[in-house]
């Protein structure tokens, strides 16, 4: 029998907040244990939780960004479970009346066509706390500075058909949730993290067969890999006449193999109702509008625009839309020196390359767009080539502070424009060469490298190519009578 795989990812965003969703307490990352998890973080008699608002507009921005609907009015409910990390015994989450449902995005395909997965849900929520299981010989350590912390949960319907489709689909919520900065998106840190839904099915099936849920995957690597692992387990299950099991399965990299957590938990098993202490979220009209007016274009209209209005390659404009620094950056610098074509060579050549040798985000490059436009108008209006503007890019961006034409006239370099200062160059090497002559004369075309490169070399690198390769030609063409 033929089988195929049938997916749906939990998506965990951590939104990009100064404090908890419920509490005033800081979110930052990477301090001693316990220290940031305050009374309202534990659940202690007597406090009372309020909504952070800030984590409310990130929901309402995501919402907009997948064309979702997005809720008038949602209301916090109780999740009641049991577990070393969770201090309150429950968590306060959304269930029956999110705050964004009905959404979608669009995946491109190989072949231009676009795939369309629809995402069921996006509610918040507070985070548990991490048990630390490496640190205790023979004991499992707690740290609650997570409790608390507020994530926005994307549940996207069953949609996706393989692995490589459901990283490609995680991806671009990576990217989305960046562009419009209600997260960054570490993974490392646990900022962005998965659950992947895993069922397999008779091919032309339309039931759906029974899922495990893998836990917790923060790397793209590994979700291509766990669900892999997962559609070839149940696929021999069934195979087999085996039944697959409901259950929560752990990925474990080092064996490249899924294993069993726990059976699953199904709604009811949670008892989930609404959280007395927290009043219902009222959204109206002028706060959605007033979202949708703080929305950036995103990286598919980008993408779009710069192939039909820039007529960028699909590749380089793909590599330009996704980080909103970058594509903001490629605008500046299109605008200013008047060729988009030009612009997005220059960032995906030297911008990239120097930021992936420092080691350094985009934001922080030190070149800044206006900058680097008067550069490539150097060479356009042919005062430098573009390899000596490949080495005054490398001395601005080691902290030049002067303007570009300084820099040009003080380092020597301006490119040779003059004709006869150029021919006469020519002549000398002509002349110190009569065995490439005769050669070339003779129909040995390619030797006509070696003769750029003697004039080039007598001219430090700064004649005018287009012009020497002109004078050139015309040289070596008359012929002695």
């Amino acid at each position: 029998m033929q089988w195929e795989p049938v997916i749906g990812l939990e998506i965990h965003v951590q939104l990009a907040t100064v404090s908890k969703i419920f509490s005033g307490a800081s979110t930052k990352y990477g301090t001693a244990p316990n220290t940031q998890a305050c009374a309202i973080d534990l659940g202690l008699p007597g406090v009372l939780p309020v909504v952070n608002a800030r984590a409310i507009e990130m929901a309402i921005l995501f919402g907009l960004a997948i064309n979702a609907r997005i809720a008038s009015s949602s209301v916090f409910a109780r999740k009641n479970y049991f577990y070393p990390d969770l201090p309150k015994g429950y968590q306060i989450s959304q269930y029956e009346h999110p705050i964004v449902a009905d959404g979608y995005l669009d995946l491109p395909r190989a072949d231009g066509s676009l795939k369309r997965i629809s995402i069921r849900r996006a509610h918040l929520e507070e985070d548990a706390g991490k048990s630390v299981h490496d640190l205790f010989p023979g004991a499992t350590g707690v740290d609650l500075n997570r409790a608390g912390t507020p994530l926005l949960e994307v549940v996207s319907e069953p949609d996706l058909a393989t692995a490589l489709e459901a990283v490609q689909y995680m991806r671009a919520i990576h990217t989305l949730v960046r562009f419009i900065g209600i997260c960054d998106g570490n993974m490392q840190e646990g900022s962005f993290r998965c659950d992947a839904n895993v069922s397999v099915r008779p091919v032309g099936s339309e039931a759906l067969g029974t899922r495990a849920e893998i836990k917790n995957l923060n790397s793209f690597r590994f979700i291509e890999r766990a669900i892999n692992y997962e559609i070839e387990r149940q696929t021999e299950l069934l195979e087999n006449g085996r039944n697959v099991v409901q259950e929560t399965r752990l990925y474990d990299p080092d064996r490249d193999e899924t294993r069993s957590m726990r059976n699953k938990e199904d709604a009811h098993d949670y008892r989930y109702f609404p959280d007395p202490d927290l009043l219902p979220i009222r959204i109206n009209t002028d706060e959605i509008n007033a979202a949708r007016a703080r929305l950036p274009e995103l990286p598919a209209s980008r993408r779009i625009r710069y192939v039909s209005e820039f007529g960028l390659s699909e590749e380089d404009a793909d590599s330009l839309s996704g980080e909103r620094t970058v594509c903001e950056y490629f605008e500046a610098l299109a605008q200013a020196c008047g060729d988009p074509t030009q612009a997005a060579n220059w960032v995906v050549g030297e911008l990239f390359a120097a930021v992936r040798r420092e080691g350094i985000d985009f934001s922080a490059v030190r070149v800044g767009p206006a900058a680097l436009a008067q550069l490539l108008l150097r060479i356009r209006g042919r005062t430098i080539s573009n390899t000596t503007a490949k080495l005054l890019f490398k001395v601005m961006w080691n902290g030049w502070d002067g303007t570009v034409d300084e820099l040009i006239a003080g380092s020597d370099l301006q490119q040779v424009s003059d004709t006869d200062e150029i021919s006469k160059l020519i002549a000398a090497v002509i002349a110190d060469s009569p065995q490439q002559v005769a050669q070339y004369r003779a129909g040995k075309e390619k030797i006509f490298g070696y003769f750029v490169g003697q004039v080039m070399r007598r001219s430090g690198g700064k004649a005018d190519p287009q012009q020497l390769n002109v004078l050139l030609k015309s040289a070596l063409s008359v012929r002695d009578n």
